[in-house]
């Protein structure tokens, strides 16, 4: 019955390329602590080796990697009911390919709590930055959360993008680790221009106890090599912190040149739990004017936020505020809680 040829195993097949249509080939990741669940000796049976020998079932999200054929469009889906360890970073140099959990494909799209989880725990390797580093053209991130506890010095980030195009949604980036560093954060955001929707960015449980930027989304230049923010945009995406200091921001970037050309950051919430020991002294901001590009801040709200939504040259502010557009950044608009009647 659970064979490629049976009625049952087209099915399944077919159920599953017309959840995810492509030209190029679907990879399906368990991971191996799920040998005892039929799913997986069901999806092991049905997903064979193609005419080419080439394996689609597979048991990390590494090895799936290394069978993608850049420009392709393959796709990799991975099962939501378990955690998929990542030993080392997955550096992501091919392009037109798509990562997505199976929550996102059952139509669950959801920012917060994806049953696709990635996780990086403590490694070895310099080279290790985040759990996944993209710097391939038009991939996509779809349905995943991704998250990192490792302690290794270089490992700043969740996610760092250097890709062209790069399109995320519906992801959970998370780094619960590195709490005390200035230049950590979930999303590095060095893409050209990258697309990040519907996310949710950082979290409301680990107070930040650096007294510097612990931003949740870091984009100065050329943090990875040769690779700056240019053109990004942030979409209806929750930008989450347990702020500890003046000091933290949710967005940041070091230099003058961060940005080139265009940021917009529309209709996301910049959330600030009630839990924490602090208020930012602004939301977005740079250790320089931008010279280079400007950022719109357009719909945005602040939760326990700060009273300025920016105070940097180059940031400008549309609805979020009472003064409307304005060079000088003004207030927050801050949330507020209804009064019982």
């Amino acid at each position: 019955m659970y064979n490629p040829n049976s009625g049952y195993g087209q099915a399944l097949i077919n159920a599953v390329h017309a959840a995810v249509p492509t030209f190029g080939r679907i990879f399906i990741v368990f991971d191996v602590d799920s040998t005892d669940e039929e799913n997986y000796s069901k999806m092991q049976a049905v997903f064979k080796p193609d005419p080419r020998g080439v394996v689609r079932f597979c048991t990390t999200a590494a090895a799936a990697l290394a069978l993608v054929e850049s420009n392709n469009n393959d796709v990799i889906v991975f099962d939501g009911s378990d955690t998929h360890p990542v030993t080392a970073v997955l550096d992501v140099t091919v392009s037109r390919t798509h990562f997505i959990g199976l929550d996102y494909l059952m139509g669950i799209h959801r920012a917060y709590g994806s049953g696709a989880k990635l996780s990086m725990g403590v490694t070895t390797a310099a080279a290790d930055i985040a759990v996944i580093k993209n710097t391939g053209v038009r991939n996509s991130f779809r349905g995943l959360k991704i998250m990192s506890s490792n302690t290794k010095d270089e490992s700043l980030y969740a996610f760092a993008d250097g890709g062209e195009f790069t399109y995320i949604e519906g992801c959970e980036l998370y780094k619960s680790t590195d709490l005390n560093e200035d230049g950590a954060a979930e999303l590095l955001c060095n893409g050209d221009g990258s697309l990040y929707r519907k996310c949710y960015i950082g979290s409301t449980v680990d107070a930040i106890t650096a007294t510097g930027a612990r931003p949740c989304v870091l984009m100065s230049r050329e943090t990875i090599s040769g690779k700056v923010a240019r053109d990004v945009r942030f979409d209806d995406c929750i930008l989450a912190r347990k702020i500890g200091d003046t000091g933290n921001f949710f967005v940041y970037g070091s230099g003058a040149t961060d940005v080139e050309r265009m940021c917009l950051i529309e209709d996301c919430k910049f959330w600030n739990t009630a839990l924490a020991g602090a208020t930012p002294a602004e939301n977005v901001g740079f250790g320089a004017a931008q010279t280079e590009g400007s950022v719109l801040l357009n719909n945005c709200v602040a939760m326990k936020g700060a009273t300025a939504m920016s105070t940097t040259t180059g940031v400008f502010v549309n609805g979020c505020d009472n003064g409307g557009d304005s060079t000088t950044e003004g207030a927050a608009q801050i949330g507020i809680a209804l009064q019982a009647t």
